[in-house]
């Protein structure tokens, strides 16, 4: 399952070193005992008077985050952080919060520091790899945790972790190497995610789809594998089914970037514009400068009857990807409905040459494949 759940918890009970007055002792217990409310109160009573008090400040970001006020933690972990910045608890807290939050960028800066300072403490790059397979970036993944494998050699979350980071960077001989040893444990909900995601990289979409409906009725709650199944399912032209599984999926995880992308395309089809924002901007928070993500963005401000707002985010996006000829389209279109017919012109014609150089580029590709067989 998630990596981030075997950690999560670790957060969720971390509080802090207490500190012998009895109004913090009270704090305390009432953060022992789940009485969220009253624990805030009287630590943010003592720090009123002490606000340098950095652990106490901690132990509030703690209560915080039970009570599910992740913003205001960060903001508490970030305050007890300036004063003990060498302090791993603390750090590690302020990741899971970011983390919970959808916000990768910031929770790998933090756990990239933990990791440099902790190179063989499991629960930081378990976390940081989780990290960098939500942000599409496997083969950081892969680096991080193969070095790992000699120091745990039997632990299971390291394993599947590896596994299933060697598989989204297509390094798929060393992942089955991985996914066998799994199965010789048993039959599990990993193993048949495994499984299923090798099958949907070999685009044996029968396959791939039994196995993950397999997985999910093992572990319903196992995060991702609703989207990799919806994935099957949209590939064999199921789309209902896959928009069903889509929407479990963030029942599960609210951030899943995938998920998110194709909820909002359903929600833009539909209409539904501002709800479709609200997804794109969450599939954002993970992944800042997706390429995709920013075009959906500007496509939903097409389709608002916002050109303008719709033309700068293309304008940034041709910039940055010039061969991206879906959004050369766009922001021809864009262009066009604020009558700057010459603008549009213009990039009606890069769109057609972005087009031009893909099919290129596949041509010259299938004839390398043809050659080398």
């Amino acid at each position: 399952m998630r990596l981030a759940a075997l950690i999560l918890s670790l957060a969720l009970a971390a509080l802090g070193d207490s500190v012998s007055t009895d109004p913090l002792r009270d704090a305390n217990a009432a953060l022992q005992a789940g009485d969220l409310a009253t624990a805030i109160r009287l630590y943010r009573e003592f720090l009123k008077s002490y606000p340098d008090a950095a652990e106490i400040r901690s132990n509030l970001g703690a209560a915080l985050v039970r009570d599910g006020q992740f913003a205001e933690a960060i903001a508490e972990y970030n305050l007890a952080l300036k004063k003990l910045p060498n302090n791993a608890r603390v750090r590690m807290n302020l990741a899971l919060a970011y983390y919970k939050l959808g916000r990768m960028p910031e929770a790998i800066a933090h756990l990239e520091v933990l990791h440099k300072l902790q190179p063989l403490e499991m629960k930081p790059a378990l976390l940081l790899a989780d990290c960098y397979l939500e942000t599409n970036q496997p083969a950081k993944a892969v680096a991080l945790l193969a070095p790992l494998r000699d120091e745990y050699p039997d632990d299971h979350a390291l394993v599947y972790a590896l596994g299933m980071a060697l598989l989204k960077a297509n390094r798929t001989e060393e992942a089955q190497a991985i996914l066998d040893r799994i199965l010789r444990d048993g039959e599990s909900a990993e193993s048949a995610f495994l499984l299923g995601q090798t099958e949907l990289l070999r685009n044996d979409l029968p396959a791939a789809a039994g196995h993950l409906a397999r997985a999910i009725q093992l572990d319903p709650t196992m995060p991702w594998v609703h989207t990799l199944y919806g994935q099957a399912l949209q590939s064999a032209g199921k789309i209902d089914e896959a928009t069903v599984q889509f929407q479990e999926e963030l029942k599960v995880n609210p951030f899943d970037f995938t998920a998110n992308t194709q909820i909002a395309v359903l929600l833009k089809q539909e209409g539904k514009f501002d709800e479709a924002l609200a997804h794109v901007a969450r599939a954002l928070q993970v992944r800042p400068n997706d390429p995709g993500a920013l075009y959906e963005r500007a496509s939903i401000y097409l389709s608002q009857g916002l050109p303008d707002q719709a033309r700068q985010e293309l304008e940034s996006l041709v910039h940055a990807y010039p061969n991206f000829s879906e959004a050369h389209a766009a922001l021809a279109t864009a262009y066009y409905k604020l009558k700057r017919n010459a603008d549009g012109d213009r990039q009606t014609a890069e769109a057609r040459r972005a087009r031009e150089e893909a099919q290129k580029q596949l041509e010259q590709k299938r004839q390398s494949t043809t050659e080398k067989n």
